[in-house]
């Protein structure tokens, strides 16, 4: 299973950097489509994802169109409040090998309408009081990402740092 995160026109750069330390340190592909509310190589981006951003495959795209051209036979799931269904009953793991990819829309509006008309039976969501607006964009792709891994037993992930007894 190879694991992808995808921000459409992510506004906040410390949410990015936070992100890209998530998919360097999960071995995740980062894609983020255009545009972005800031420079990529803005300072807030590079301090929040420290010294695992030489380490991210990043991809950059000017369209949400240009992501699923470029993956016809990955397995998308839209992220979003909107959603019925809970991202914590999704079976990932049954959809084998397949490379799956997560997607988050923008801070302030999320994913548009339209798209998540389209692919109803594959948006997801984290449940929360009903009278909050969302959770932080960093915390949202953690959550959901550490979701797929756990299924998949968290497949090439160390066990670094685990004491012993005795």
């Amino acid at each position: 299973m190879k694991l992808n995160i995808v921000l459409v026109e992510p506004e906040i750069p410390s949410n990015t950097g936070n992100i890209s330390r998530t998919c360097s340190v999960v071995d995740a592909a980062l894609h983020l489509v255009h545009p972005l509310g800031f420079d990529i190589d803005e300072k807030a981006v590079r301090r929040a994802g420290l010294d695992y951003w030489d380490e991210l495959r990043l991809f950059e795209y000017n369209s949400f169109e240009e992501v699923k051209e470029k993956y016809p036979d990955g397995l998308f799931f839209f992220c979003t409040t909107k959603a019925e269904n809970n991202y914590s009953k999704v079976d990932f793991s049954s959809y084998g090998d397949r490379e799956i990819f997560l997607v988050f829309g923008k801070e302030t509006k999320g994913l548009p309408e339209d798209l998540l008309r389209a692919n109803r039976k594959t948006s997801i969501r984290i449940p929360m009081k009903h009278n909050k607006r969302s959770l932080n964009l960093s915390n949202s792709v953690a959550i959901v990402a550490y979701e797929v891994l756990r299924q998949f037993d968290f497949e090439n992930l160390e066990e670094k740092g685990i004491l012993k007894n005795g």
